[in-house]
């Protein structure tokens, strides 16, 4: 019984092993040659689960890539009050002994000293092959990282690709300045608990960096692309020929010279919605290079701008732009409350850039989208918020001031009486006592239930208002100035 046992666990594990080798991406394994240096948050604000977290999704991000020189070099570098280089570039040449490594690395806790670590990033990361792509993936829960934007910028001015995951605490504008663009595949913010559904784009985009010989497309709009490659070139030592030119249309072939040490160019002037071809030609005398190549199709020419005006109480005036009637269909405008309200949508013809939106409600914030649907079929979109303007509330109607007796009167005023929620009086009150003193000011509050009061011991020619008060505010009042009688002085 004990053997059939011994025998079911072998038989599991082998299972267990098997399934864990076919799910690492084969296209990986060779694929390519560089530098990756893992600057990883070991600070006191990470918690012991995140940071075990953060570990375990390192691990299986770098299962699948070949290890040492010729291929892929990875380092550890923690960050706390000190830096610690958990290990080096050269240290790990295998996946196995990488895997044990990583599965041992203990927290440091302590405060988020990022920039003294950087220091010590830019010192691994410089020193090597000044050819090599390299990258600096930064796993960080982003809690106060420090002044981290000047060794950011100058890492990624000496050719190194800034990555960043971060939990949901980061501060999303210090990680946005510090990562290599794009952003929609360098910089990653997921919470802990999800962050492996991550794993095989933020993978890919490591492979874009370092993979061997290849141009690659970093860049595109409707107008312009930039191109990035591996440099195999010094400044003294050759040059480099790129040419370019749309594919299925008839037209000349642009060429541009660049400096040996260059490994990106923009090109410039090209024509939306419309695929080119684009070589790379390393020339020197010291040896041949292979000719490198990428076909790309640049965007649409999409809306570049809406914007609202006309912003009233129950409206919205939204415009966008570019027109572009030859290239667009129709525009489609869609609108709600924001964040659950109901979606509303008016469709315009391509000749129109702004369109009235109306029976809106006051003092509420709205999502806007505008959709350009293109004549090839394509659609583009753009979303503003917007907010209407709190409703006015209704003013006093009507007040009459009707004497009555001796320094007296009989207040009386009419209301909306939408929402409303009582009334505030004010007047000057001339002591009894006293008729030589300077009069004061007197107050009360009515309920809403109330037309009229009597005021009693007015101050001569004393100024009486009244306000509407309701439930959002108080309402534009009225004042009424009491008739001075000679009498009241007697």
């Amino acid at each position: 019984m004990m053997g059939f046992l011994l025998r079911c666990v072998l038989l599991w594990a082998m299972l267990q092993r098997s399934k864990t080798q076919s799910a690492v991406p084969a296209t990986a394994l060779n694929c390519c040659e560089g530098d990756v240096l893992l600057l990883l948050d070991s600070s006191g604000s990470v918690a012991n689960r995140e940071f075990s977290r953060l570990l375990h999704f390192a691990t299986i991000l770098l299962r699948p890539f070949s290890l040492g020189r010729g291929h892929v070099r990875v380092g550890l570098l923690q960050v706390g009050t000190n830096p610690n280089l958990e290990f080096g570039l050269d240290v790990h040449n295998n996946q196995e002994s990488l895997q044990k490594a990583l599965q041992s690395v203990s927290q440091l806790q302590g405060d988020t000293n990022t920039k003294a670590a950087l220091r010590v990033a830019q010192g691994l990361l410089t020193e090597t092959d000044e050819n090599m792509p390299k990258v600096l993936l930064w796993l960080t829960d982003g809690v106060e990282p420090g002044d981290v934007g000047g060794a950011m910028a100058e890492l990624k001015a000496q050719g190194v690709s800034v990555l960043a995951v971060s939990t949901v605490h980061g501060n999303y504008q210090v990680l946005q300045r510090a990562v290599t663009p794009p952003l929609e595949s360098h910089l990653y913010s997921v919470d802990i608990d999800d962050i492996d559904i991550i794993t095989e784009d933020l993978r890919e985009a490591i492979i874009k960096i370092i993979r061997a010989e290849r141009l690659r497309v970093v860049d595109l709009t409707s107008h312009s692309a930039v191109l990035q490659w591996r440099p195999v070139l010094k400044v003294d030592s050759g040059y480099y020929e790129i040419s370019y030119n749309s594919l299925g249309k008839a037209g000349p072939e642009t060429k541009r010279t660049l400096s040996g040490n260059s490994n990106w160019v923009e090109l410039t002037n090209l024509q939306p919605d419309t695929t080119y071809t684009a070589a790379l030609h390393p020339e020197s005398n010291q040896r041949l290079f292979n000719t490198l190549s990428v076909n790309f199709t640049t965007h649409v020419l999409g809306l570049t701008v809406v914007s609202v005006s006309d912003s009233g109480s129950r409206q919205i005036r939204v415009s966008w732009g570019p027109l572009q009637p030859a290239g667009v269909q129709r525009y489609t405008v869609e609108y709600g409350a924001f964040p659950s309200g109901e979606v509303l949508t008016v469709t315009l013809p391509s000749q129109q850039n702004s369109t009235l939106l109306t029976g809106l409600q006051p003092g509420t914030q709205y999502l806007v989208t505008v959709s350009a649907l293109h004549r090839n079929g394509k659609e583009r979109a753009m979303s503003v918020r917007a907010c209407t303007q709190e409703a006015a509330l209704p003013a006093l109607s009507d007040l009459q001031l009707i004497p009555v007796e001796h320094q007296e009167v009989q207040v009386a005023w009419q209301a909306n009486q939408e929402g409303l929620e009582g009334y505030w009086l004010s007047w000057e009150r001339q002591n009894p006592h006293n008729y030589t003193s300077k009069p004061s000011i007197s107050s009360l509050y009515l309920p809403a239930s109330s037309r009229s009061t009597r005021l009693k011991h007015l101050a001569p020619s004393s100024r009486v208002c009244v306000s509407p008060v309701y439930n959002s505010g108080r309402g534009e009042g009225l004042c009424c100035t009491a008739e001075r009688h000679t009498d009241w002085l007697n």
